[in-house]
């Protein structure tokens, strides 16, 4: 029987990164995949591909070049679905790739097929070859997939999954999206910007609950601007799927109405994939929506076992995800170089525009009790912003403790929003101040003097002894 240190099962952002550190520091690892391709949901399925045709959707609908340069840029043929998916099966392929040679290059023997608990130690590989390896420690790093209700009709061919629509066949003339989380947000706007007539269905009053709240409305209003159209406080009863593709599908809502569309795609959810494992048979303990429960260093009630990424829940990003099977082997072996996951990280939405977020929001601040004030600066006042063309009242939002000027929350929407957090990052992590800011230097023209903008902005509320409260302007 082979002996290992460590059995890894699932190759996606959790599983590769701790199976690359345990071997970089001698251990012998193993590491087992169910796909014929490397990276999981993170490369194959979810993170990478649908920020890839975000970038393809902006690309070929020139919508931020509109009438910048004094003509509308057309795309030169009509454009196909071979169009909008090319890019993306090119970036899968290439890190399918990039995560082989990875783990060829530390070393790592790799196991084709699916994974399951014999024991605590040993793991049946079901595949081609069937056998059964021993580690001295498990990680379990399988990640999730899309939740399926059982009311509603999947075929794959126009009632999706985010799984299944990155299989299109063609453009949809329109589409409904249930669920306005970041999935279902991410999708709709990347649809609305290929012109496609785009519907959200959502049960609650708002969208991506855990942002700012006015933020989340600025999403909202950017969405109405591009012809989305978001129905809330509503839910799909019933769904009629004609044998003719031509008809469209008909979609029965709570609130009486009738939405007649080309497909549907259900982004409200997923679930841990752990079908399969054996949890009951080794008594690992499992939550709601299939989840492993773990304790803060990833461990299970299983001491030899871990688990890491999409299948223990929140908050289920590829970037925490990595550094959770980083603080595993920390933990495991005892290499005393990363005890815990920071509690500063920021979120990134891949919308159209984009948003992201580091630290508290005003309704935390508000919850907590802090005294705080505001910033704001728009990428329209802004020479970068001008230079752009920016015509999306994007903006960057500082919210600080009014009495020491600290920064407890950087909130952006537009350009490249993603990208622009990261210093907003450090200045959360490192309880910087608006001043700290103000005597930064930044290249000009550039998007970081969204920063500098903010901050004057702050000092200006200070000083006209203003504070903001559940979104408005209070005067003492």
């Amino acid at each position: 029987m082979k002996k290992f240190d460590l059995i890894v099962i699932g190759s996606g952002p959790a599983g590769e990164k701790a199976a690359a550190k345990a071997a970089y520091f001698g251990y012998k690892v193993a590491l087992i995949e169910k796909e014929l391709k490397y990276g999981g949901a993170g490369v194959q399925t979810g993170t990478l591909p649908s920020k890839t045709l975000k970038e393809t959707a902006l690309y070929l609908s020139g919508i931020y070049q509109k009438g910048v340069f004094g003509v509308d840029k057309e795309v030169g043929r009509e454009t196909g679905v071979h169009d909008f998916l090319y890019r993306k099966n090119v970036v899968t392929n290439h890190m399918h790739k990039t995560v082989g040679h990875n783990l060829e290059k530390h070393g790592i023997q790799v196991f084709e097929g699916y994974g399951s608990f014999q024991d605590q130690n040993h793991i049946k590989i079901s595949g081609a070859i069937e056998e059964i390896i021993y580690g001295k420690f498990i990680l379990v790093a399988t990640g999730s997939y899309p939740y399926h209700p059982e009311n509603i009709p999947f075929d794959n061919k126009r009632i999706l999954d985010s799984d299944t629509v990155l299989n299109i066949k063609h453009f949809p003339k329109s589409i409904c999206v249930l669920g306005a989380g970041v999935i279902g947000c991410e999708y709709a706007t990347i649809f609305g910007a290929m012109g496609v007539k785009t519907f959200i269905v959502n049960d609650r009053n708002k969208i991506l609950g855990f942002l700012d709240a006015e933020v989340s409305e600025s999403l909202v209003d950017q969405m109405r601007k591009n012809d989305i159209k978001i129905l809330f406080n509503n839910s799909i009863v019933d769904y009629e799927i004609p044998e003719d593709d031509e008809k469209p599908l008909r979609l029965t809502l709570k609130s009486g109405e009738i939405l007649n569309v080309d497909m549907f795609l259900f982004a409200a959810g997923r679930s841990g994939r752990i079908k399969g494992l054996n949890c009951d048979r080794i008594g690992l303990k499992t939550g709601k929506r299939e989840t492993i429960l773990v304790n803060d260093k990833f461990q299970t009630n299983i001491p030899n076992i871990y688990a890491v990424g999409d299948v223990i829940g929140f908050p289920a990003l590829a970037s925490t995800s990595m550094e959770q099977g980083r603080i595993a082997i920390t933990h495991m072996f005892d290499t005393a170089d990363l005890p815990s996951l920071t509690d500063v990280f920021p979120y990134g939405i891949y919308t159209v525009p984009e948003v992201s977020m580091v630290g508290i929001t005003e309704e935390q601040a508000i919850a907590q009790k802090i005294e705080y004030s505001v910033g704001y600066s728009f990428f329209r006042d802004t020479a970068r912003g001008m230079i752009m063309g920016d015509t999306d009242n994007g903006y960057l939002k500082l919210i600080f403790d009014r009495n020491t000027k600290v920064i407890l929350g950087v909130h952006i929407i537009g350009y490249i929003a993603t990208e622009l957090i990261h210093y907003g990052m450090e200045l959360v992590r490192e309880k910087k101040t608006l001043d700290n800011i103000i005597s930064t230097v930044f290249n000009y023209p550039t998007l970081h003097n969204l920063y500098k903008y903010a901050s004057y902005d702050g000092l200006g509320n200070l000083a006209g002894k203003k504070i903001k409260k559940a979104g408005e302007l209070i005067k003492e």
